[in-house]
């Protein structure tokens, strides 16, 4: 390839799905690929998380690129250190790491319609020109602070889970943590033991279902790299499973009470006290919000130190947080697990597309893209985990496999007319969002309020099935759905 027809190629963070894109795009041969980072390092979300207890919630065979198994995991489910070390190892072997700009937060992508590029600006004043852009900054990257009065004013150490202070020392501490989700069930455990009192705000109940959790030792790690064949039936097991999981959410809803009676026997056999177990059983249908798996949960919360508050948040006070029955919990620190910003999209980088579209004027009635990966009015500017791509179970890996390979085929298209831009046509847009969001109305979460939906309930977050139907969805990469044109 010669000229603009190995064209230059901007991706836009470097967790999973900007190494999965760039990754895709090296083996098939395109060199004018770089990639621009916020942080010092690869990683993206298993950089940044590195509260106590970090880890995934995803078996570790599955949650990996599947041209790319790593047999040394030291356990079933990956620490975020390890999953981190992953991610670093692949840049690496692939060549990208001298491909990345560290420390470069893009502010803005201008698309030019005379020229059919693009202009990538950057924190730092730098600009970086384009002829494709690939955003991969994830649904997970910004974090989330609840509204609640008087959160400025506490006197004590403050933080999110997702930029955990380890310069406090925990030890001794009254902790207040706000949030029961993802994070919380992980570090919550590791922090109880060494805490001299921990009060813990909950909004709602989750589904907490047991951790099939187990080690890998040297046998294990020798036997995944002498015959890999044993972590492949390993991934295609937990595969089979997740795929099970996830079509009881909208297609099979008769599984959901086997799920519901796991979780609930579950809560049963690691607490006793009756109003604790009360306290925590969900009262939305399983999958409503994601479920979560933990075998140490219950039991921290069942710690005589540890104290659960479901009576809600009336305002924090520089002494602590104050419920709404008025009582006053003194805190030395408070933590919020409180989730992130996941319908901000993009957020707060400004796309501007053609004829001068900005990107967050199309979505300012919810997040839409085809396929989840590209936007009309936007010519060769491509997403991956973009809106309607998350998982209700499952590894999201997958997901962005298929996501890099149908990038990849669409590079393809604009590499082999020089100077052209490819762009998804309204209409077929406008269908795939229909079909997409009426299968979505019919899921169980539809059901109640969760991260997955936007301001106005519409769930701009998931994908309505399977992820081996989102690899069917985006096996080829139909024409007659885009207009390609010349600059």
């Amino acid at each position: 390839m010669t000229g603009r027809s190995d064209p230059r190629i901007v991706i836009i963070g470097t967790g999973f799905g900007g190494l999965g894109a760039a990754m895709e795009l090296r083996r098939a041969g395109y060199e004018r690929v770089t990639l621009l980072e916020r942080g010092h390092d690869v990683g993206g979300v298993w950089l940044a998380n590195t509260y106590p207890g970090a880890a995934c919630d995803v078996p570790s065979p599955l949650y990996s690129f599947s041209y790319e198994p790593n047999p040394d995991w030291s356990t079933r489910f990956a620490p975020q250190a390890e999953i981190q070390r992953y991610l670093r190892d692949l840049a690496s072997k692939y060549g990208l790491l001298e491909r990345i700009r560290f420390g470069s937060e893009v502010t803005a992508a201008e698309y030019d319609d005379a020229t059919a590029g693009w202009t990538v600006r950057t924190a730092d004043g730098t600009v970086h020109e384009a002829d494709v852009v690939i955003s991969a900054v994830g649904q997970l990257s910004r974090p989330a602070f609840p509204d609640i009065p008087g959160i400025e004013t506490f006197a004590g150490a403050a933080f999110h889970s997702a930029e955990w202070d380890h310069s406090v020392d925990l030890a001794g501490k009254r902790v207040a943590v706000i949030g029961t989700g993802a994070s919380a069930i992980q570090f919550v455990p590791e922090i109880a033991p060494r805490v001299a009192q921990l009060t813990v705000f909950q909004r709602s109940a989750t589904w907490i279902m047991p951790k099939p959790t187990t080690d890998y030792g040297p046998r294990a790690r020798g036997r995944f790299r002498r015959f890999p064949a044993t972590q492949r039936a390993a991934r295609l097991g937990w595969l089979a499973l997740c795929e099970a999981v996830s079509a009881t959410i909208v297609d099979v809803p008769r599984l959901r009470p086997i799920i519901a009676g796991i979780g609930r026997f579950h809560l049963r056999r690691q607490v006793t006290d009756e109003r604790l177990r009360a306290a925590l059983a969900p009262d939305a249908p399983p999958g409503c919000k994601r479920a979560l798996f933990s075998n140490d949960w219950f039991p921290a919360l069942d710690r005589p130190t540890v104290r659960l508050e479901t009576g809600g948040i009336a305002e924090i006070t520089p002494a602590g947080v104050r419920g709404r029955d008025g009582t006053l919990h003194r805190a030395d620190v408070i933590v919020y697990g409180t989730g992130f910003k996941g319908t901000e999209f993009l957020w707060p980088m400004t796309v501007t597309g053609a004829a001068g579209r900005k990107l967050h004027d199309e979505w300012s009635t919810g997040a839409q893209a085809y396929k989840g990966i590209t936007v009309s009015g936007f010519p060769n500017f491509f997403l991956v985990y973009g809106p309607n791509t998350n998982l209700g179970a499952g590894s999201i890996v997958h997901v962005i496999e298929s996501q890099a390979r149908y990038i990849r085929r669409a590079v393809e298209v604009i590499a082999a007319q020089p100077g052209s831009a490819l762009e998804v046509l309204p209409a077929a847009q406008a269908a795939y969002d229909a079909r997409i969001q009426a299968r979505l109305n019919r899921s169980v979460w539809s059901f109640c309020t969760s991260w997955y939906r936007d301001a106005a309930g519409r769930i701009t977050n998931n994908w309505p099935g399977t992820v081996t139907a989102y690899r069917r969805e985006t096996d080829r990469l139909d024409l007659t759905d885009y207009r390609l044109t010349r600059a």
